[in-house]
């Protein structure tokens, strides 16, 4: 065994290709187990469970609705309709809610009544979030071409039709209380 060793370092101490190879795949199999564990990291962060933890009212609230049970068994959970699905805007939402772990941490909405103060002014936040990005999360699954307007009612045939045309409207404009029960919305700027 010491043998080996003493011929590994006088490989790596000498400039060779057989040292540049073994930099080579100590740097690949590095960047693998890293790439790994991100992306682990990343998953385990867009689980029910995880959003449960902080959220835990939230995610309670939404087995009440149309996105958790259906007719068609679809599920949607809460990184489908919160965490973009393409990669780069997955990543800048995941920086932006490490943001949101620390003021967990901190102590700002620990508890069930610090997070309902604090409710109007984070589901707000969220709002401009999904009016700026034109919605994309609904978009994963919703989308105007492959709506079939004979099977909604007259008012929202009239409603997605007038969005369709219009151009200038997103779907948390009218569906801002889809998933979750809309908070008290009172002392919040901009509302």
């Amino acid at each position: 065994m010491l043998k080996l060793l003493k011929r590994l370092w006088f490989i790596m101490k000498s400039p060779s290709s057989a040292a540049m190879g073994f930099i080579l795949l100590i740097g690949f199999l590095g960047g693998v187990i890293f790439w790994g564990g991100f992306n682990t990291g990343m998953e385990a962060t867009n689980t029910e469970e995880f959003c449960a933890g902080c959220h835990a009212p939230i995610v309670k609230e939404i087995q009440e609705t149309i996105h958790y049970a259906n007719r068609s068994g679809v599920r949607a959970i809460c990184s489908d309709c919160h965490v973009p699905h393409n990669w780069t805007d997955k990543i800048v939402r995941k920086v932006q809610a490490s943001k949101e772990l620390v003021a967990f941490a901190m102590g700002t909405i620990n508890t069930e009544e610090k997070f309902q103060a604090r409710r109007g002014y984070l589901a707000n936040r969220e709002w401009h979030r999904m009016k700026e990005n034109d919605s994309q999360e609904c978009r994963n699954c919703h989308q105007f071409e492959y709506m079939d307007f004979s099977e909604q009612g007259a008012r929202s045939v009239k409603q997605h039709s007038t969005a369709l045309a219009s151009g200038d409207k997103t779907c948390v404009d009218c569906h801002k209380g889809i998933a979750h029960n809309l908070p008290d919305m009172t002392g919040v700027e901009g509302w």
